[in-house]
């Protein structure tokens, strides 16, 4: 078991689809090995965007349209209380590309592997908010050039968004909690072993227990939304935040 919570100062929480699904947000890897029906080599990787460009645009055009029917569920709006009402150093860096944790109110939170509504110009290299549809083929927000805008997504092959911080941040932690996370998907699945080696408690909240869960100090099974609003609630009681 881990130990007393008092002692934490600096907390990074990593989150997975698990947390997400719970909203009805699709798993990136279904019991079937296929995310929405299709295989993941066809729709997340550069190359499958270089054979296919006009696939790979309406499938995240679809998954971008489907945001706008789900909402964030209790265990986004619990971390989102934390991130308010944390006095110490948080970083929630989610493995997911929806956008529930910013409509939760989260504001300590990196997207590791890019975000949906944000498309990419391979032209200009910058970045934009995007809600719309990628297949129609669209001038860059930035330069107006059209015909270069992808989705701003870490596809297989290509590196997570700013590792350096986050290794920083684990680094640095009294606290590692995953949540929602099968722990098969590098670099982050390494997380828990860099903040353990550092001193760092760790925790896992999960269905059921992730490829990794001997690495934990401790694990707490089952969904999300019945375990994060209880541990938060604990944890900030715990700290004596008066401003619970």
């Amino acid at each position: 078991m881990m130990g007393c919570m008092k002692d934490i100062q600096n907390i990074v929480i990593l989150t997975g689809a698990g947390i997400s699904a719970e909203s009805g947000v699709a798993t990136f890897r279904g019991p079937d090995g296929l995310w929405e029906g299709h295989r993941v080599e066809d729709v997340a990787t550069p190359e499958a965007f270089a054979r296919d460009p006009a696939l790979v645009q309406n499938f995240y055009d679809e998954r971008r349209a489907k945001l706008q029917t789900v909402q964030p569920n209790a265990a986004h709006q619990a971390l989102a209380k934390l991130d308010a009402k944390w006095p110490g150093d948080l970083l929630l860096v989610t493995q997911n590309v929806d956008d529930l944790h910013d409509r939760a109110g989260s504001k300590r939170l990196l997207h590791m592997h890019g975000e949906l509504n944000s498309v990419w110009c391979r032209f200009c290299d910058g970045r934009s908010a995007f809600e719309g549809q990628l297949a129609s083929t669209p001038a860059c927000p930035r330069c107006s050039q059209a015909g270069y805008l992808r989705p701003d997504i870490v596809w297989f092959g290509e590196m997570p968004y700013q590792m350096e911080r986050i290794e920083a941040a684990l680094v640095q932690c009294d606290l590692f909690v995953s949540i929602g996370t099968s722990g098969a998907v590098y670099p982050a699945a390494g997380f828990v072993q860099s903040a353990r080696y550092h001193g760092a408690q760790t925790l896992e909240m999960n269905l059921d227990p992730s490829e990794g869960s001997f690495h934990f100090h401790e694990s707490r099974m089952g969904r999300a939304g019945d375990l994060v609003p209880g541990w938060v609630e604990g944890l900030l009681r715990e700290v004596g935040d008066e401003r619970v």
